[in-house]
């Protein structure tokens, strides 16, 4: 090797040479198991932080790992190209209303190209920032709003529509204002925040009396439909079957007992509205009453709510207090911290409102879909709880329509005649909005087809993404992919599932759900879970907090493969992972150390035979074996790639240069012919031996560095090696000795330090005393260290300097 160091700009020489070689270009091969890689498709709202770009870097570290295993690895990156991300991000980078825009169908249209357009844009940088780091994906450009996708997700949708697994009905949803759509459960996130809670005098009909009831939302009292108190609570059992008199409203609400009500919670009286939360549909729906409606779609006041009529929530809120304060019916108000939930993407308070919407059956399902959980091989193993426990709160059937527009359109024709819904065969991609229907009439009554009346909404973003590992697989198009990914006679498919922690109760639950419906099986057969990207003060990374990381900066800086160091040795599997410059400064300074051990590995040839290995070899063989051993079981068992980084480092920096090398090089140059020949060839044979393993377990982490030097000394690519095997012959009792090897020359080392020797200067003043057990290896260590060593009792003068090693004055 004539290079003196590495250099990144062989990085670029390196990815030039693999598109050439088309050395990641995914064939299906019959003879070697399969392994579908089901990688996040991201969603292009914005550009990747560190965070983002590690995340990535590790999936290409297992799949990098399972190839050299001998699996067929597909491993596929496409962008998740539909749902309210984009339409946000573009209604507020052009300053328009999507609602507004796609009143008209050019407006829809219109608006439509504008989203293709961000995406087209931001999905740029995403693939421009996975190849540079070496990333081994398949391309595929038709992401989830491609024709293709789209076919396949009606498809999946008219399959369940036709056995009776999606329903049409009205009834109360989440429902975000800003976004004018409904949200699943999973879309919803919480946000702490301080309110008031007032307590408000209502009458009792029945004997005229003021009882107190306290709300945090008084601009609901128009929307009650009943009063409640806790069974248990004896101060109210007086007003069982009374009727109480609303507020400034003047309607009566019966009073109930139910066990809903809280007796610590204000004064004990709760008030039902529709729809203040969860409790309240729950209520109203277990009680039999009909809700009364206040908060329009758009997040206004309606006309049933009298005097608010057209207020949004808050303020309607601050205007009904101010009157019921002008009214003296506010007994008091108290300051509060309280959970709101808000819409996952805008951040906007939701609303429960009254919509008709399209749902999924999922609450039949919880029991089968808790008992595939407990059946993935899940990593780390942590983790697996979370899923259980979602699963565990879903108290409502999956709302899959939303009313938005950049979305798979629902495939769906209404007939206004006799009411009929038309969905259509599957084998194409349908726009209802947009083309004919495809009758020429209604098939129920004959209805001319100008009668049938296209669906305009679109489907939750992740109705399409729940069936990433279908499309991954080849599902309804590559029969021969997708048989051999989900055989038949095999329980769990040969997938696997990588993500983030914060999507387990979306992507990975939605997945779960819908491929045990359209298979009656799992979709995986491991789930690899990470933690989340912090910045290097253990925060989130948010706009908002100015604190977002750029890769790019750093991979100029430093290079690919220091980058991905850091990927792998950040965080143990499934914690969070703080970004350290310095950890990349670490990763630069390795590829330095393994370059250096390799040119000076390169001075020797790599003998095949007529070689003798020396005890000191087989003690260093055998740790190989341990190291091989280890790092196989982390990376093919447990998915995890930070202990083999951490376990690689520091075999190759502290053992094998350390120690290995510094015993060795007397003998691997022979200058003065001490050794023999065959002995010589042994050193070689051993070097070699170890950097090749160490170059190929390091490989799926480190691709650019290890390829580059494999090149160099074997004159092939690293990345169409095997993963190295333990070899049973280097199983001997001389490996149990390495410990005490590193612990000898560390306290040799250590001892000519404090006495001002130069560790390559020997001593000629003092004599080393070991005990039996390094019999075997006192040649190799006194030739090392330029001592003189004996075995035997040391002298009373001796100093121990290690647990059986003494020195002693000649």
């Amino acid at each position: 090797m004539n290079e003196r160091a590495w250099d990144k700009s062989i990085e670029k020489q390196l990815l030039e040479t693999w598109d050439k070689e088309k050395l990641y270009e995914f064939k299906l091969d019959e003879n070697k198991p399969i392994l579908v890689i089901d990688t996040p498709p991201p969603y292009p709202s914005g550009k990747w932080h560190v965070g983002a770009a590690a995340h990535y870097a590790q999936i290409d570290m297992v799949a990098r790992y399972f190839r050299m295993k001998g699996w067929s690895v597909f491993v596929p990156w496409y962008a998740d190209r539909n749902g309210l991300p984009v339409e946000v991000a573009v209604e507020k980078k052009y300053n328009i209303l999507a609602h507004e825009m796609a009143k008209t169908r050019e407006g829809r249209e219109k608006f439509l190209e504008l989203c293709r357009k961000e995406l087209d844009k931001i999905e740029a940088e995403h693939v421009r920032i996975w190849r540079r780091l070496g990333c081994s994906f398949t391309y595929l450009r038709n992401g989830t709003d491609s024709p293709e996708y789209r076919k396949l997700t009606q498809a999946t949708f008219i399959e369940l529509w036709k056995r009776g697994l999606i329903y049409e009905d009205e009834k109360p949803v989440n429902w975000c204002p800003r976004c004018r759509t409904s949200l699943s459960e999973a879309e919803i996130e919480h946000k702490e925040e301080e309110a008031y809670l007032y307590y408000v005098k209502w009458r009792v009909k029945e004997t005229g009396e003021e009882i107190v009831i306290a709300t945090t939302r008084p601009e609901l009292i128009g929307a009650a439909r009943a009063v409640i108190f806790n069974p248990e609570d004896n101060r109210y059992k007086r007003l069982k079957g009374f009727h109480a008199i609303t507020p400034i409203y003047e309607f009566e609400v019966p009073i109930i007992e139910h066990p809903a009500a809280k007796p610590e919670f204000g004064t004990g009286l709760v008030m039902i509205s529709s729809y203040g939360d969860w409790i309240d549909v729950q209520v109203i729906k277990e009680l039999g009453l009909k809700p009364r409606i206040l908060i329009n779609p758009d997040g206004t006041m309606n006309e049933n709510a009298g005097f608010l009529k057209g207020l949004p929530v808050r303020e309607a809120r601050k205007r009904m207090a101010e009157e019921l304060e002008k009214r003296g019916l506010i007994v008091k108000k108290e300051k509060l911290r309280h959970s709101v939930p808000i819409c996952w993407r805008c951040k906007t308070p939701i609303e429960i409102i009254h919509v008709k919407e399209y749902f999924l059956k999922q609450i039949e399902y919880k029991e089968v879909l808790k008992e595939i959980a407990k059946k993935l091989h899940f990593k780390p193993e942590k983790h697996r709880q979370k899923l259980l426990d979602w699963i565990e709160s879903i108290s409502m059937d999956w709302p899959i329509s939303r009313t938005r527009y950049y979305g798979t359109e629902i495939p769906i024709w209404k007939c206004r005649k006799c009411g009929a819904k038309l969905v259509p065969e599957p084998g194409r991609y349908y726009i209802p909005w947009k083309e004919e229907p495809p009758w020429d009439k209604c098939p129920v009554c004959g209805a001319p087809r100008e009668e049938l009346e296209p669906e305009t909404r679109v489907f939750d973003t992740w109705f399409d993404s729940s069936i990433s590992v279908l499309y991954a697989s080849g599902y309804m198009r590559n029969i021969k992919l997708f048989e051999k990914a989900f055989p038949k006679n095999e329980e769990l498919p040969y997938t696997l599932r990588p993500q983030g922690v914060d999507i387990i109760r979306t992507w990975l639950y939605f997945t779960l759900l819908r491929v045990y419906q359209l298979l009656g099986k799992p979709a995986f057969r491991w789930v690899r879970v990470t933690g989340m990207g912090l910045d290097p003060k253990g925060r989130a990374m948010h706009k908002s907090l100015g604190n977002i990381i750029d890769p790019e900066p750093y991979l100029d800086k430093y290079g690919a493969d220091p980058f991905r160091f850091w990927a792998a040795a950040a965080a143990r599997l499934g914690d969070d992972y703080r970004f350290s410059e310095q950890v990349l400064k670490t990763g630069k300074l390795f590829l330095t150390k393994l370059w250096n051990i390799s040119r000076f590995v390169s001075s020797f040839p790599r003998p095949n035979n007529n070689y003798k290995l020396r005890p000191i070899d087989l003690v260093f063989l055998g740790a190989l074996n341990d190291v091989i051993r280890k790092v196989d079981y982390y990376y093919g068992v447990e998915l995890d790639v930070h202990h083999p980084i951490n376990t690689l480092y520091n075999f190759t920096w502290n053992v094998f240069a350390a120690h290995y090398i510094e015993l060795v090089k007397a003998r691997a140059y022979n200058r003065e012919g001490e050794f023999s020949e065959e002995e010589q060839r042994g050193a070689w044979f051993t070097l070699h031996t170890i950097l090749d393993a160490i170059l190929r377990m390091l490989a799926p982490i480190l691709p650019f560095v290890t390829d580059a030097l494999y090149r160099r000394l074997y004159g092939e690519s690293v990345h169409l090696q095997p993963f190295p095997e333990p070899k049973k012959e280097w199983d001997t009792e001389y490996a149990k000795m390495l410990e005490k090897i590193l612990e000898f020359n560390s306290a040799l080392w250590t001892w000519k330090k404090q006495h001002g020797i130069k560790l390559g200067e020997g001593i000629e003043t003092h004599i080393v005393y070991a005990s039996e057990e390094y019999e075997p290896f006192i040649d190799d260590l006194a030739k090392m260290h330029k001592v003189t060593i004996r075995t035997g009792k040391p002298p009373s003068n001796a100093e121990e300097i290690a647990p059986g090693v003494f020195i002693a004055p000649r």
